[in-house]
C-alpha cells in the first residue's frame, strides 16, 4: 500500500495572514484553501481554516474543517466536485449534503474520489442562518 501525503501550503498562507475578502470567498479563509472553495451566496460566518489531502491506493481523500465564527448555528449544504488533470469533472458528481455547524464549533467533512483519475477538487457550499 502506497501512502503519499499532500498538504496544501496552508501554514505559509496562514502565517502570512493571507485572507481574501472578495465576493465568493469566505473571509478569514487562507488563499490556498479559498482556491478550492466555490461559495454559493454569503459565507455567513463560516470559515474553512484547513484542508487536508491524502492519496491512498492512488485515490484522493480530502478532509476540510468548517468553522463557525459566531454564536448562532449555521446550516451548511456542501458537495465535492472531482476534477481530472484537464480540469474536467470526473463522474456524475456528488449529491448535496447538509450539516449543522453549531456556534463557535468546527465540523470536519470528508470525501473520497470515486476514481483514480481525479487529481483535483472543488468544494461547493451554501450557508444558511438558522
Amino acid at each position: 500500500m502506497k501512502l503519499r501525503n499532500f498538504l496544501l501550503p496552508l501554514v505559509l498562507a496562514a502565517m502570512a495572514g493571507t485572507a481574501m475578502a472578495q465576493s465568493g470567498v469566505p473571509t478569514g479563509t487562507p488563499a490556498a484553501v479559498a482556491a478550492k472553495i466555490q461559495l454559493r451566496g454569503d459565507a455567513n460566518d463560516i470559515v474553512i481554516p484547513e484542508i487536508r489531502i491524502v492519496r491512498r491506493n492512488d485515490v484522493m481523500v480530502v478532509q476540510a474543517d468548517m468553522k463557525n465564527t459566531t454564536d448562532s448555528n449555521r446550516t451548511v449544504f456542501y458537495r465535492f466536485r472531482w476534477l481530472d488533470s484537464s480540469g474536467s469533472q470526473v463522474g456524475d458528481g456528488e449529491s448535496w449534503k447538509q450539516m449543522t455547524v453549531l456556534g463557535h464549533q468546527i465540523q470536519t467533512v470528508k470525501s473520497v474520489a470515486l476514481h483514480s483519475s481525479a487529481v483535483d477538487f472543488r468544494i461547493e457550499m451554501n450557508v444558511e442562518t438558522q
